[in-house]
């Protein structure tokens, strides 16, 4: 059994926990140590034994441990990980048991969490520490780069190109051959028809950024 924590203390951390849970139920491989987060104050439901500490703590590990990272926010997500300097530190690929997959050329990254109901079809590329949450599809050709978090039921069509850093809401769809720019939030039921340029949000029926983010 190989030490596994979770970065994050809130609700998907929990849940994340729970995904674990299920893959040990299938194929016992994980064994599960607490959590680490800079902040346990909204941590009320998580047991003391399991509050592992924040960062410094995390960097002082002198065994080998693997790490989730239960960010949503994909630019949280990222600052996170550049702080951990810590040679031990593996990102494992967590995949539940009832994930449906295509035989055909599907690439995931380190780090990166699908969760429950999610279906990948073909000729799909997903980069590292990427979160696919409850029931999400990625069609045929589809490319996803690091640090990208979609919500749950979100949907991708075929050959989308979805840049670095992007964030999904929940029940969004993509429709197919589009782009979608680094940094970018697509809002909760959106339908994406147009391409979308970087770190913009765009929300409605048909999305349409509302405003973009300034440096």
């Amino acid at each position: 059994m190989k030490n596994i924590a979770i970065f994050g203390a809130g609700g998907f951390g929990r849940e994340v926990k729970m995904l674990i849970d299920h893959i040990n139920a299938v194929s016992p491989q994980w064994n599960f140590i607490g959590y680490f987060d800079d902040d346990f104050s909204n941590a009320v439901l998580i047991d003391e034994p399991y509050r592992l500490g924040g960062m410094d703590a995390l960097n002082a590990i002198h065994e080998k441990l693997y790490l989730v990272l239960a960010i949503g926010n994909p630019l949280v997500k990222r600052k996170i990980l550049h702080k951990i300097h810590n040679r031990h530190i593996h990102y494992p690929v967590l995949i539940h048991p009832n994930v449906v997959m295509g035989n055909s050329d599907v690439t995931i990254g380190d780090g990166c969490i699908i969760c429950a109901g999610t279906i990948l079809t073909v000729d799909i590329k997903i980069g590292k520490h990427v979160i696919l949450n409850l029931a999400c599809t990625v069609g045929h050709d589809t490319i996803i780069h690091d640090f990208c978090s979609f919500m749950p039921s979100v949907n991708i069509s075929g050959e989308v190109l979805i840049e670095e850093a992007v964030y999904v809401g929940t029940g969004a769809k993509i429709i197919n051959q589009l782009e979608i720019g680094a940094e970018t939030v697509v809002g909760a039921g959106a339908v994406v028809s147009k391409s979308l340029p970087p770190k913009c949000t765009a929300v409605g029926v048909p999305a349409k950024p509302i405003r973009f983010q300034t440096d």
